[in-house]
C-alpha cells in the first residue's frame, strides 16, 4: 500500500499529525495497535494547564482538533492563574476519558484522505538515495509485525511510551507500553542502526479509585467555572454534565507507611536507571526530596460522567501494591477505598531531539519526522503541538516535487509556545522529560491564550489546514477587536460625568478630561465596571454577534498592556536579525579556535541552522556569538 504520509502511533501526537497531513491533501495512513484506544489519556484525563492550555489554543488556531474534542468532552473547566496577569492565564479542562477517545475516533473517521490501519510497526524502511554527488538515507515506509509493508514519502514516528516499554510495580517488571497493552520491541533498533541516538526515560501514573468507596464528607469540594471560556472557537459550550473535583492531603502516617516500602521501590532499589519528570514526581520522590514536609496536596478527579473510576492526582507511584493501598487508607477520606488498579512506573525509549530540524524532520534520515514522547517530552499538549507541526511539514515534503528541505513550516519563539517547545528540544536537547511552562517563554505577553488565533490562524489558512469557517471566525473577531479599540481611543471622558462613579469604585477621580482608553489602562478598572459609566461601550460590546465576552476581553487586554506588548515585540524583532543569519555549513567548528572548547563541541554536535539558534545553545556564550559574527564579516 502506498501513501504520501504514514503516521506510526495513535496517541495525541499521532492523531494531530494524521489529521493535519490529511487535511492538507496528503494521502495519509495512521498505524495504531488498537483503534479503540485512539488518543488514550494514559495518565490524567485532563487537557490544558499552565502554558499547556495556551498550546491547545495554538493547536486549535492552526486547525487542529484537540480543542474541539476537549470542549465536547469536558466535565470541568477552569481558567488557571486568574489572580495574575493575562500573560499566564491558562485554560484547563477535566475530560470524560471514554468520550474523549470516541470523539477523536469520530474526527479521524470523518477526515478525508485518511486511512487507519490496526497493526504494530516493527521496522522502519530506509533506502540510500543518490542526491547529486552523494548518497543519503531516505525513509520509504514501515513494515508491521504481520508482514504488511506500507510505503510513503514521509513517516512520522509518534510511539509514546511503547518503544521497549517496561512497567514497574514494586520489584515486579512487565513489558508493556501501557497497562494491559504490549510493548513494541524492535522498532527502536530499526531506527538507531542508521545513526540516530536513543536513550531511556521514565514516567508514572497514580492509583485509580472506585468513588463509591470514598468518604467525600472528609474532602474539600472544588467546582469548575461556568463562564464563557472554551478551548476552540468551533467547540461546544460544555454539553456534558459538569462534575466537581476533590482535595485532600497526605499526613505523617501516610509518609511513614510509604517510607517502609522504599527498599522495594524501583526508583530506589536500582531497577529504574532512567530519569523521570521533575515537575510531576512520584509520591515516594516527594518524600525523599522534601523529608520535612508534613503533608502533600492530592486532587481526586473524575474520569467521566458514566463511570465510578477516579484519578488521584499527586499520588503517582511504583511502590508495591500493598504499600500503596496501606498508605492511602491512612487518609481519612480514603480509609475504606477500593481501587481498580495501583499506580505504576514505565520506562521507554526516546530519541535525542537535537538530531531533528525545527520542522521535526530528522537530520539523518530524509523524510523521517518524530513527535511527542519519542522526542523526550511529557504531556498530551506538548505531543499534540509537535504532531501538528510534524503533520504539516510531512505533508509539505510529500507534496513537493523536489527534496528541498527549505519547504517547511516553522514557528518562532515569539509566535507560539509550540515554537518555544520545538526550539528548546532541537537546540538544547533533554536530560529529563520536558514539560512546558510559561517561564520557558521569553515573550509571554505575546503568547497569551486569548490571541492564539491572531498569531496563527491566517498562517494555517494559507497552508490549507485551517478551514474557511475557522478563518472567518478569526476575521470577524479581528474586526470587532479593532472596533472596540478604535472606539475607546476616540471616546472623550469628562471629569464631571464620571468622577462620582470612579470614587465609588475606589479609583482616583479625574482632574482633566481624557480618552476612554486611559481609564481602561487603569489596573482597578475593567470593561465590566466601565460599561456602568459609558453606556455606549455597553451597547457596542453587547451587540457583538458572537463570542462577545472573549472578543471584548482580548481588546481590553491589548489596551491595558499595549506598552508592554510593543516593547516585547521590539525585543523579538531584534532577535529576528540573528534568526536571519544562516550559519549551517559555514563553519568547521572543531577548527574554530576563536571560540571556547565547549562552544565548539556543542555547535559541532547540534549544527544550528541560524546564529540565533546557536546563541540559545547552553555553553555558547555571547562572546562566542560575537566572534562568529566577526568571522562572518558582520
Amino acid at each position: 500500500m502506498k501513501y504520501d504520509v504514514i503516521v506510526v502511533g495513535g496517541g495525541h501526537a499521532g492523531c494531530e499529525a494524521a489529521c493535519a497531513a490529511a487535511r492538507m491533501g496528503a494521502r495519509t495512513c495512521l498505524v495504531t495497535m488498537d483503534m479503540n484506544k485512539i488518543a488514550q489519556m494514559s495518565c490524567n484525563p485532563a487537557v490544558g494547564g499552565i502554558a499547556k492550555g495556551q498550546m491547545v489554543r495554538e493547536i486549535d488556531a492552526l486547525g487542529g482538533q484537540m480543542g474541539i474534542v476537549t470542549d465536547a468532552t469536558a466535565i470541568q473547566f477552569r481558567m488557571l492563574n486568574r489572580s495574575k496577569g493575562p500573560a499566564v492565564w491558562s485554560p484547563r479542562a477535566q475530560c470524560d476519558r471514554g468520550k474523549f477517545i470516541w470523539k477523536w475516533r469520530e474526527m479521524l473517521d470523518n477526515t478525508p484522505n485518511l486511512d487507519i490501519w490496526q497493526d504494530q510497526a516493527d521496522e522502519l524502511l530506509v533506502e540510500n538515495v543518490s542526491d547529486s554527488s552523494s548518497l543519503s538515507k531516505h525513509v520509504v515506509g514501515v513494515k508491521t509485525i504481520w508482514g504488511c509493508e506500507l510505503r510513503a514519502k514521509a513517516v512520522i514516528v509518534t510511539c509514546g511510551t511503547f518503544l521497549n516499554g517496561l512497567m514497574h510495580i514494586g520489584r515486579r517488571m512487565v513489558p508493556g507500553g501501557r497497562i494491559a497493552e504490549p510493548a513494541v520491541p524492535h522498532f527502536t533498533e530499526s531506527i538507531t542502526r542508521h545513526g540516530i541516538r536513543s536513550a531511556r526515560m521514565k514516567t508514572g501514573t497514580p492509583v485509580r479509585i472506585d468513588k463509591r468507596s470514598v468518604h467525600f464528607e472528609d474532602m474539600e469540594r472544588q467546582d469548575g467555572e461556568n463562564g464563557y471560556y472554551k478551548f476552540s472557537y468551533l467547540g461546544e459550550q460544555r454539553p456534558l454534565h459538569q462534575l466537581p473535583c476533590w482535595v485532600c492531603y497526605t499526613n505523617e502516617e501516610v509518609h511513614e507507611t510509604l517510607r517502609s516500602g522504599l527498599a522495594d521501590s524501583p526508583l530506589y532499589n536500582g531497577q529504574i536507571q532512567s530519569i523521570g519528570p521533575r515537575y510531576c514526581p512520584s509520591i515516594e520522590t516527594k518524600l525523599v526530596t522534601f523529608p520535612d514536609r508534613p503533608q502533600h496536596l492530592l486532587f481526586l478527579e473524575p474520569e467521566g460522567v458514566d463511570t465510578n473510576e477516579m484519578y488521584l492526582n499527586g499520588f503517582s507511584s511504583s511502590l508495591p501494591m500493598d504499600v500503596q493501598l496501606s498508605a492511602l487508607r491512612k487518609i481519612a477520606a480514603l480509609r475504606d477505598i477500593k481501587v481498580y488498579r495501583p499506580g505504576y512506573a514505565i520506562e521507554y525509549d526516546f530519541f535525542d531531539p537535537t538530531q531533528l530540524r525545527h520542522s521535526l524532520e530528522s537530520k539523518i534520515i530524509r523524510g523521517l519526522f518524530m513527535a511527542g514522547q519519542v522526542n523526550g517530552t511529557t504531556g498530551y499538549e506538548e505531543a499534540g503541538g509537535q504532531g501538528t507541526l510534524a503533520g504539516i511539514n510531512a505533508a509539505l515534503m510529500a507534496g513537493s516535487e523536489t527534496t528541498d528541505a527549505s519547504v517547511t513550516f516553522e514557528l518562532k519563539r515569539d509566535e507560539a509556545y509550540i515554537g518555544v517547545l520545538i526550539d528548546d528540544l532541537v537546540t538544547k536537547g533533554v536530560d529529563e522529560p520536558y514539560r512546558m511552562f510559561t517561564s520557558r517563554a521569553e515573550y509571554r505577553i505575546l503568547l497569551r491564550q486569548d490571541d492564539a488565533d491572531a498569531r496563527l490562524t491566517q498562517k494555517a489558512y494559507q497552508l490549507g489546514l485551517a478551514t474557511r469557517e475557522r478563518y472567518d471566525w478569526w476575521l470577524q473577531k479581528k474586526t470587532h477587536i479593532e472596533e472596540i479599540v478604535d472606539f475607546c481611543s476616540k471616546y472623550a471622558i469628562k471629569p464631571k460625568a464620571v468622577n462620582g462613579a470612579l470614587e465609588a469604585m475606589g479609583s482616583t477621580p479625574l482632574v482633566y478630561g481624557c480618552k476612554l482608553e486611559d481609564l481602561v489602562a487603569r489596573p482597578e478598572l475593567n470593561f465590566e465596571r466601565l460599561k456602568e459609566i459609558v453606556p455606549e461601550l455597553r451597547a457596542l460590546i453587547d451587540n457583538l454577534p458572537n463570542r462577545k465576552e472573549e472578543t471584548a476581553e482580548t481588546a481590553e487586554i491589548y489596551m491595558k498592556y499595549k506598552g508592554y506588548i510593543e516593547r516585547e515585540r521590539q525585543v523579538a524583532e531584534k532577535m529576528h536579525r540573528l534568526e536571519n543569519i544562516k550559519i549551517k555549513g559555514k563553519f568547521d567548528y572543531p577548527a574554530l579556535t576563536a571560540i571556547s572548547t565547549e562552544a565548539r563541541q556543542k555547535l559541532e554536535r547540534i549544527q544550528p541552522e541560524t546564529l540565533a539558534q546557536a546563541s540559545r545553545i547552553p555553553g555558547v556564550s555571547p562572546s562566542d556569538i560575537n566572534a562568529m559574527l566577526v568571522l562572518l564579516g558582520r
